[in-house]
């Protein structure tokens, strides 16, 4: 028997514990009871969930059986409770009171924890595993990056309150002098049977603003003799700025927020739920936001979850600047949202049609006429965290997704109307959708890859497309470069006689990325190019046709792949400008079946970058901005050529579900020794002098309070890294003032 309860949280009066058990038969089943001080059976709700971290780690395989468990119980301070896990006729019992809770939430303690996992017999098993596979560099590699993770990341509330304005600073927001055209905001709430406390809470937060310009706009939709209306006579009667109306009746989320925008007068729209919470500095940062970019048409916020008894922050949700891909997969936008009322006014108010996504609907809505998108990267809401609601089990409203998917198929019916959907389905969790666009024609597709010997490398790759993939319309240009073996030239001349959709093509020169690239791109005679390494391998059949269903999109001019190592850990998973001091891809060394932040890795999104391992982009663009940049013969010309894309106004996609496996770079090994390093050293020094702006003001599709320093979108240490400061790599300038000189 195995079990970890992963995150304990008291909640106004009962506790919440997150989780998983096993026993040693993948079939067997825990069960769970809850007792009292004196061993009494107490009441408990169980919510079981998918772990497939767990199936993963422990049997070896992803699993559909539920390890994981959500558990509720009343709580009472002071008092003593146990946790009493069975599995295959082994029991624990696990003790919880205050003061146990708060010693196995420090920071210390977790940090301790990690260090055990590292020692059990369960991580020598799997890293012996792994040396026996991978070797004993590899698993040092490995090692040291989990090593890493144990003084990674701030404990969220320790970092939050480091980050919160000073009351001196809130002082001087209240203090501040707007000119007549700041925003009026209105805020509008739908309500129904909301707790008073909660309510309470809210429109306390509400009045506590910095910025006093608002006005606060409510429909109650509850049943007659409750006492929501008593609270909102109490808070209008002493606040002018708060209005109200009864329904008499529930009409529904939409139906009632429209009741409440009904009364709303303002320049701008904020949404807002009814029993969530503002930082004071809200308003004042999207008034501050709006009057430096006075074409903004809508602004979106960082947010938090926050518990039932307001007691705890937790899981903050550091976001992306606009992406408009990320939207098409998940809702990430939600809270806080605000629009300028004109532009409501012409799109419409919330949707009946799709209640329960309501907000979804709306925010595409909204988005696809905007003149300007701000996102204010700061955490400006508190989403108060039900067991029922979606922030917390999203099992719970399956029928919110159900309409979230027919808002999705909306949208892009809307904007892309020459666009056929053949299905939006859940994609790696309820609330993320993997759309499948389907082909209206099947162009011709010209696979440039560059070789050195690697012949066996090179026909798994090849073949791999043409017996596995769906996609048959394709060409493959070999372009070889100093190859030394005889048997690689025999191999060139079978292969084109075996498959006449193979050519081979003779780059002459030393080994320049770029150029040998560029020189197969003569002989396509393809509408789009698919760059491909050697040594990658298919693993999802229709890869390609994931890859041209972005693809084919006008506003779209490149499609990048999620790439997995060997052992099924991520190799790429997009890339961001900035990681390390110049670029990096994301989550690297995260296995398949772990989970990454807001399950980034696993969900379809704009990136400023995507590696040309496995890039698709349309031979007509390739060829407008120049191909690849050739002064970048072996670094970062993939990342150059992408950011030449967005500078050419078009969207680079990150598609995992585009998948296939990365054996890293066998053809032309590592940056081992002095003259490989000095040429990569003044390759970044060129990559930062043709990239200064982004490189300094930070990637927009990354957020500037997670690090610069690790791929997997922790939070900034701030001992090591300030907000929003680009991580500098020692030891460049040099080559920067040599290229100065040259110039």
């Amino acid at each position: 028997m195995k079990y970890r309860v992963d995150v304990v949280r008291i909640r106004e009066n009962y506790i919440t514990l997150n989780g998983w058990a096993i026993g040693r038969n993948p079939g067997s089943e825990a069960t769970f009871s809850v007792e009292d001080e004196a061993h009494r059976p107490l009441p408990f709700k169980l919510v079981r969930t998918r772990r497939d971290d767990v199936s993963q780690i422990y049997y070896h395989q992803a699993s559909e059986k539920e390890y994981g468990f959500d558990i509720r119980f009343p709580y009472e301070r002071g008092k003593n409770y146990y946790l009493v896990i069975s599995v295959e006729g082994h029991k624990a019992r696990i003790k919880y009171n205050e003061e146990l809770i708060a010693k196995r939430s420090s920071v210390a303690h977790k940090r301790m924890e990690k260090i055990k996992d590292l020692c059990n017999m369960e991580t020598v098993r799997v890293a012996f595993d792994y040396f026996k596979k991978h070797g004993l560099k590899k698993l040092f590699l490995k090692s040291k990056n989990k090593l890493q993770g144990i003084d990674s990341d701030y404990e969220y509330a320790e970092w939050y309150e480091k980050t919160r304005p000073t009351e001196a600073e809130l002082q001087r927001q209240r203090d501040t002098v707007w000119e007549s055209t700041a925003p009026l905001f209105s805020i509008v709430i739908p309500l129904f049977e909301t707790p008073t406390v909660y309510l309470k809470a809210l429109l306390d937060s509400l009045l506590a603003q910095t910025y006093a310009k608002f006005e606060v706009c409510l429909a109650d939709g509850s049943r007659p003799g409750k006492d929501t209306e008593a609270v909102l006579r109490d808070y209008a009667a002493r606040d002018s700025r708060i209005r109200y109306t009864v329904l008499g009746e529930n009409r529904g989320i939409a139906g009632n927020t429209n009741a409440a925008l009904a009364l709303a007068a303002g320049d701008f729209v904020v949404l807002c739920d009814h029993d969530d919470i503002l930082p004071p500095e809200a308003l004042f940062s999207f008034a501050e936001a709006i009057v430096k970019e006075p074409e903004t048409d809508c602004l979106y916020s960082d947010e938090d979850k926050l518990d039932m008894d307001g007691g705890s922050l937790f899981d903050p949700h550091f976001k992306p600047d606009f992406n408009p891909d990320l939207l098409g997969s998940v809702n990430y936008i939600c809270h806080l949202f605000a629009v300028r009322k004109s532009l409501l006014d012409t799109v419409g108010q919330f949707d009946a049609a799709y209640d329960g996504a309501q907000d979804y609907d709306f925010i595409f809505r909204v988005t696809e006429k905007a003149r300007h998108i701000v996102h204010v990267p700061k955490v400006l809401y508190h989403w108060r965290c039900h067991m029922n609601s979606t922030a917390s089990n999203p099992e719970s409203k399956l029928y919110a997704f159900e309409a979230g998917a027919r808002a999705i198929r909306a949208h892009y019916e809307r904007v892309y109307p020459e666009l056929k959907i053949k299905e939006v389905k859940k994609g790696v969790d309820y609330g993320i959708y993997h759309t499948i666009f389907e082909l209206t024609e099947e162009p011709l597709v010209s696979v440039i890859i560059p070789n050195k010997d690697h012949r066996e490398d090179l026909d798994k790759a090849v073949r791999s497309l043409l017996e596995k993939g769906t996609y048959k319309n394709l060409e493959f240009i070999v372009v070889e470069n100093n190859s030394t073996d005889p048997e690689t030239f025999a191999y060139y001349e079978a292969i084109q006689k075996e498959l006449p959709q193979v050519k081979v093509v003779y780059y002459e020169g030393g080994f320049n990325f770029s150029a040998i690239n560029n020189f197969g791109v003569r002989y396509a005679k393809g509408e789009y190019l698919l760059f491909m390494n050697n040594d990658v391998e298919l693993i999802n059949p229709d890869t390609v046709r994931e890859l041209i269903g972005y693809g084919q999109r006008e506003d779209v001019g490149a499609v990048g792949c999620r790439l997995l190592y060997e052992d099924d850990t991520i190799q790429h998973a997009g890339v961001v400008i900035g990681f390390g001091g110049i670029a990096g891809h994301t989550f690297i060394g995260l296995h398949e079946v772990q989970n990454s932040y807001f399950h980034r890795a696993l969900t379809a999104q704009d990136y400023s970058a995507v590696t040309a391992a496995c890039l698709l982009t349309k031979k007509e663009l390739f060829l407008s901005v120049g191909g690849f940049t050739e002064e970048l013969a072996v670094a970062f010309n993939d990342i150059d050529y992408c950011l030449k894309v967005r500078a050419a106004g078009k969207l680079v996609v990150y598609n995992p579900y585009a998948l296939l496996h990365h054996y890293e770079s066998k053809s032309r090994g590592l940056e081992d020794t002095p003259e490989k390093v000095e040429r990569f050293n003044r390759e970044v020094a060129r990559f930062m002098k043709r990239w200064p702006e982004i490189l300094e003001q930070g990637d927009p599709y990354y957020n500037p309070n997670l690090t610069l320093r690790k791929s997997n979108f922790a939070l900034r240490d701030l001992d090591k890294e300030k907000i929003g400061e680009p991580y500098h790599m020692p030891g460049i300038e040099k080559y920067l003032r040599e290229l100065e000189e040259e110039a």
